[in-house]
């Protein structure tokens, strides 16, 4: 959709995202390794007021959870947030906390148009971590 110079622009519709990662990635770079793409923004950009990750199997060691941006389709991507899973055995009467990385209506995560967030971790995961992104293209 245009937009009109000088005018408000606020978000026009709900945007969500998810995926799972089960390897490890340990290389910090432009090119990480084990990721997956977690949420496109919309044609006019877009707004994320909410990233998090809770694990489906057993958490052995702590686990550094990485997001990372890109504006070329993934060619190059580089780290935005981290957050820090906390230890965790998978039960049938347990309750895992997901991890949050932050972001609120007063703290958004602003992207550009066709942006996209990609997730990863430093540990592996046999069944994997799934991240959640919530938000909304302008």
């Amino acid at each position: 959709m245009p937009v009109t110079p000088n005018s408000i622009v606020t978000p026009q519709a709900i945007n969500t995202g998810t995926c799972v990662v089960t390897g490890a990635n340990t290389t910090y770079t432009d090119s990480p390794t084990n990721d997956a793409l977690l949420f496109t923004a919309g044609a006019n950009g877009a707004r994320v007021t909410k990233i998090s990750a809770i694990a489906r199997s057993t958490v052995g060691t702590a686990t550094k959870l990485q997001v990372y941006r890109s504006t070329d389709s993934g060619t190059t991507k580089r780290w935005c947030l981290t957050a820090l899973m906390a230890v965790y055995t998978q039960a049938a009467d347990t309750s895992q906390t997901p991890t949050d990385f932050g972001l609120t209506d007063l703290n958004p995560l602003l992207l550009a148009p066709n942006e996209r967030l990609y997730a990863a971790a430093s540990q592996a995961n046999s069944n994997g971590i799934v991240f959640n992104a919530e938000g909304s293209n302008y």
